[in-house]
């Protein structure tokens, strides 16, 4: 059941402070969307495929769809027609693809890279060095059908808030440093439920909410 007055008080809070709220509706009925929709909410957030796509089929046209799940490179051309913001690039191989299928298409599309954070392992991204490779051969290459915003991460899944903020502070360093070359990576997109407070205040303006919205996953 959608958490409709925590809805109303995170929208105001990041229309206020201009920051991007994302709500992550994997598992979540089209009439939940629908809902939100009604809010005035525009920017969804789907970590599954499949999903994405029979959902996009019967919700209205001009929501954002944001997929942040794990892309595979084969799995590519079933959204890019329509994808708003692809969260998790985390190798060339796979920006070459969103690339090419977004040229097929006839269109540019926004992407942002990963970025490898959190002390699990189990967490997709970049470190430092890849990221910066991607970005120099992106800059030197032909790739004309991507535009890369800005970063995203996920801190450790932990109630240790010191480490979750110094994982969100090494990410917003690295973001300043990175930016000076390349201005126009202005999305920086950390925190979700459990943390979006601290990313906030470590300099997030996009973020990632599901379970405070729409209540736990079914």
């Amino acid at each position: 059941m959608i958490n409709i007055e925590a809805y109303q008080f995170l929208s105001e809070e990041c229309k206020t402070k201009n920051i991007t709220l994302v709500a992550v509706s994997k598992t979540k009925p089209v009439e939940d969307i629908m809902a939100l929709y009604e809010l005035g909410q525009r920017d969804f957030g789907e970590n599954y495929l499949q999903e994405l796509v029979e959902k996009q089929q019967q919700l209205p046209q001009d929501i954002r769809w944001h997929f942040i799940g794990h892309l595979q490179t084969n799995k590519v051309k079933q959204i890019i027609s329509f994808v708003h913001l692809i969260h998790g690039v985390d190798s060339l191989k796979l920006l070459k693809e969103i690339n090419r299928q977004s040229e097929k298409s006839d269109k540019i599309t926004s992407c942002l890279l990963q970025m490898h954070i959190a002390q699990e392992e189990t967490k997709f991204g970049l470190n430092e060095d890849e990221l910066s490779e991607i970005i120099q051969q992106f800059d030197n290459s032909v790739m004309k059908n991507i535009s890369i915003m800005g970063l995203m991460a996920m801190a450790s899944f932990t109630d240790n808030e010191n480490q979750i903020r110094k994982e969100f502070q090494y990410l917003k360093s690295f973001e300043t440093k990175l930016s000076t070359v390349n201005p126009q990576l202005l999305t920086l997109s950390m925190g979700m439920t459990s943390d979006y407070k601290i990313a906030i205040e470590e300099g997030s303006n996009m973020i990632r909410i599901g379970s405070l919205i729409f209540g736990s996953r079914n």
